[in-house]
């Protein structure tokens, strides 16, 4: 059975840090393609981070220079650190799993963590 879950949210003030982390199962997950996304209230979920099988990142550009995404694929985890937090990041934030194979895509997703940053 496939699993994410993530953990490390909750309440900071702004300008503050908080560390995510997503612990993956039931899957091979060095082959697998992570990131996490986030969901404001009355917005639509967007791509924060992301990170490759090879080790390959990508930032949007609202948090680049502020967080930071790595895996460890001894342990089945990847982790978002986020730095300098803003109001504006305040959101659910969601771990994902998504291989692409002869243009399907195969996505998991966790149940999301709430990350609140008070300003």
């Amino acid at each position: 059975q496939v699993q994410l879950v993530e953990f490390g949210g909750g309440l900071v003030q702004s300008g503050g840090s908080l560390r995510l982390s997503c612990t993956a199962s039931g899957f091979i997950f060095s082959i697998y393609d992570m990131g996490w996304y986030r969901q404001a209230p009355g917005k639509q979920r967007e791509l924060v981070a992301s990170i490759t099988s090879g080790g390959s990142t990508h930032y949007t550009d609202s948090v680049k220079g502020r967080f930071t995404i790595s895996r460890d694929n001894a342990r089945n985890t990847v982790v978002l650190q986020m730095n300098s937090l803003k109001a504006q990041d305040t959101a659910v934030y969601f771990c994902n799993a998504n291989r692409r194979l002869f243009n399907i895509n195969y996505s998991n997703w966790g149940q999301g963590t709430q990350v609140t940053v008070s300003s």
